[in-house]
Formats: structure tokens, sequence, C-alpha cells
């Protein structure tokens, strides 16, 4: 095993390590077990200079510059594997903060920024505004793309709110779940433009996924924390 070769094992361990920060719990697994290889692998090289030293000609003495090139590499590698490690246990610790402030808010009414409506227990409840009063037309599809409840209403200049009665356009009863929802404010010239909205539901708990962190749950509607607009009581 060459010196190089040991370098360049570490430095792809290292690597490994850092790009494995999107799941904490592997992610500590990958910094301990590229540590300990580090560990290894570097008392080989410590046995395999000491060999070298031993038994180098007297008339053509080994490089130091090398080995403490090599030294400095080693102990390189091995500060990146702990500063790793100490992230991915600051992201868990984060995590976990976030985790507990969603809980408190299980209960309450919260708004937030979401291409989906969560119907629950018959009910929906979305917010848009309009710079200019005027015509506006609200669709809202299930996961298959087909639209359950089309409504045209008037809207006022600025803030306006519009609630879902959970029943779609032959006034059947939609049964509870994460809706997608299209505001468009109507033009005089007869097409449309999307207006920003917001959506309202109670929140039902919180979930901690490796893909996505921290999620808050309105019912079947899942929002990252930076989705949230507000909280009410």
């Amino acid at each position: 095993m060459s010196m190089a070769s040991v370098v360049a094992q570490q430095t792809g361990a290292s690597t490994a390590a850092t790009s494995s920060t999107t799941a904490a719990g592997s992610s500590t697994l990958t910094g301990q077990n590229a540590l300990s290889t580090l560990s290894g692998n570097f008392s080989d090289f410590l046995n395999m200079l000491m060999t070298q030293l031993k038994n180098q000609d007297p008339t053509s003495p080994l490089d130091t510059n090398q080995f403490t090139t090599e030294l400095v590499q080693f102990s390189g590698v091995e500060q990146q594997i702990n500063t790793n490690t100490s992230l991915t246990q600051l992201i868990q610790l984060t995590q976990a903060g976030e985790v507990m402030q969603a809980s408190s808010m299980a209960g309450r009414q919260v708004t937030v920024s979401s291409s989906q409506i969560p119907l629950q227990n018959g009910s929906g409840a979305v917010q848009f505004t309009d710079k200019t009063a005027g015509p506006v037309a609200i669709a809202i599809t299930n996961a298959n793309g087909q639209q359950v409840r089309g409504v045209a209403l008037n809207a006022a200049a600025g803030q306006n709110g519009w609630t879902w009665d959970g029943k779609d356009n032959a006034g059947n009863a939609m049964p509870d779940g994460a809706y997608n929802i299209v505001v468009a404010g109507v033009n005089s010239d007869g097409g449309t433009t999307a207006l920003p909205f917001t959506v309202t539901g109670t929140a039902s708990g919180v979930q901690n996924t490796t893909a996505n962190g921290v999620q808050l749950e309105l019912g079947a509607l899942s929002v990252n924390f930076g989705s949230i607009v507000s909280v009410g009581q």
C-alpha cells in the first residue's frame, strides 16, 4: 500500500461522510466508520514509516519532507471527519428543537403557503390577494388532476377569503385530505392571472422525515416550517 493510496482512500471516505449529512443517523455511523478506518490506516502508515527509517540506505536517506506532508494530510482528513460528525450532531439537535416547537402548535389554526388545501372535518379555507376588484376563479383538483370543485366569485381589492364546504360540483361530500388548489384572477381580456394565496388548517401533528426534515401536519397536508405564515389560537 503506497502512501498516496492511503490518503486517497481517506479523502474518499471523508467525501462520503460529508454527503451523508442529509441523513442524520446514517451520517453519524459513516463518520464513525471513516474515523475508525483512518485510525487503522494511520497506524499502518506509522509502522511503514518506522520500517523504512530502520532499513533506509545511509547513502540515500529518505525524504523527510514527504513524510511530513503525509502526516499533515492524515491530520487534515481526521479533522474533516470530526467536523462532519459534529455537524451531523448539530443537525440532529436542531431537528429535535423543531419537533418540540411544532408539537406546541397541535390543535391551533395555522396559515401556510402551499399549493394544496387541507380538507379537515369537511372544511377548508383559503386566503388570496387581488390588486383590483373583479372576478376570481378557484379550482380544486384531486391527486389525479380531476377537478372536484370550481367556483367563480367577485373579489374585493386586497385581502379576500373563501371557505370550501368540502363538497364537489355535484354537491357530494368529499373525503378529508389534501387537494390541489389554484386561484386565478380574470383579466378584462378574458385571460387569467394566478393570484398569491395561503391556506389555513388545524395543526394535527409533526413528523421528522429523512427526505424533508421536520414537517408540520395539517390533516393530510404536510409542510415545511418555512411555509408557515402565521399561527392562531
